[in-house]
């Protein structure tokens, strides 16, 4: 068993973006496609949140969410279409719109040279996702891709016990991201179309497996079983994925919609310890609240009572080990990388080459599962 890298392999550099049109000393000028849950909820209010960034565009077709656009953001320009922002100078466009507006709005944006960060998943598939990449490249334009969940607070506490060897040799990593939903809400995220990019594989699975991927490297071997358990359901809702990553630490990764209870977020084996680490990170929660970064709420903290257990387990029942203190969780470290990126010329803080991965493996899991093989990466 080989040891665990203490850190992750350093994402792919983009090449520099061109200086903004924007003066230095103004804040860059950012438009956000979609007003659904994406658009209203994570993108633009950590866009509006972010010192160097103003919202300056919202663009959705929906009246309501038009309406609730301009209610909380009242300086902000409201477009119907995509199509009325191409000649409209900007800085930024983020594209939270559904999954399957993603490859043709961002291939749109870097052909006019406008830096893009795209919702999460990128693409359909890996060759696309290498497209793009490789269109950005070409273009010397901007691409990201929002994984805002490695700036959750039980992730970076994880990556700190890694880094510290802890926990020795990994073994074994288990993560699980469930929901008890029994209910279908409908919509695009839920429709069995093959062109909706829908499924937990590809919402919830896009980012469980990007985390394992960035914990422990690339992925050799891939196995998966996707079902679909809720009456009337399209689409798979109770997903397990199994990796096994170069190094030999094998990943167990759930999404479900249908846990009726919950398992611990994380557990992991090491040679010398483990960890468990029950409950989700808070922000997404506070976003929905209203709460903003900055807006005198703790941020991305949560009770000592949700701390993680560190240690070894000797009950059969109550487990072992001591309580580690679990870091803050950073949701707005991703736009502030953006924006220093933008002006800095640095490196995305998710690269479309990672996206690359994420999806070469979530094929993977969908053809494992349909032919119940494993599948050789």
């Amino acid at each position: 068993m080989n040891s665990t890298p203490p850190v992750p392999t350093p994402p792919v550099p983009t090449p520099p973006v061109p200086t903004p049109s924007t003066p230095p000393t103004d804040p860059l000028r950012v438009a956000v496609i979609g007003y659904g849950l994406a658009g209203s909820v994570f993108h633009a209010p950590l866009v509006a949140a972010t010192d160097g960034l103003v919202l300056d565009t919202v663009v959705t077709s929906d009246p309501d969410r038009q309406a609730r656009a301009r209610e909380a953001y009242p300086d902000v320009r409201v477009a119907a279409s995509p199509q009325e922002l191409w000649a409209h100078p900007l800085d930024l466009v983020v594209i939270a719109s559904p999954n399957k507006t993603h490859v043709p709005l961002a291939t749109t944006a870097l052909n006019a040279g406008i830096p893009v960060v795209v919702d999460k998943p990128l693409a359909a598939t890996a060759a696309e996702a290498r497209e793009l990449a490789e269109l950005a490249d070409r273009t010397g334009t901007f691409l990201s891709v929002f994984q805002n969940r490695r700036w959750d607070n039980d992730f970076l506490t994880l990556r700190h016990l890694l880094a510290s060897g802890e926990l020795g040799e990994i073994q074994r990593f288990e993560s699980r991201f469930e929901r008890w939903r029994p209910q279908l809400k409908g919509g695009w995220r839920e429709s069995g179309a093959p062109e909706e990019i829908g499924g937990l594989l590809y919402d919830l699975g896009s980012h469980v497996v990007d985390q394992a991927l960035l914990l422990f490297g690339p992925a050799v071997r891939v196995y998966a079983e996707t079902d679909v358990r809720r009456p009337g359901a399209e689409t798979d809702d109770d997903t397990f994925i199994a990796i096994t990553h170069t190094n030999n630490v094998r990943s167990h990764l759930y999404v479900s919609a249908t846990a009726a209870q919950l398992g611990p977020r994380f557990r992991v084996l090491g040679s010398r310890a483990g960890y468990v680490k029950y409950g989700l990170d808070p922000q997404e929660a506070a976003l929905r609240e209203g709460h903003r970064p900055g807006d005198g709420t703790p941020w991305g903290e949560e009770p000592e009572h949700l701390w993680g257990l560190l240690g070894s387990g000797e009950s059969p029942l109550t487990g072992g080990g001591t309580p580690v203190p679990t870091l803050r969780g950073d949701y707005p470290a991703y736009y502030a990388a953006v924006a220093s990126a933008l002006r800095n010329g640095g490196p995305a803080p998710v690269t479309a080459h990672e996206a690359a991965q994420c999806l070469a493996v979530l094929e993977a899991a969908r053809v494992s599962s349909r032919d119940g093989v494993t599948v050789e990466l």
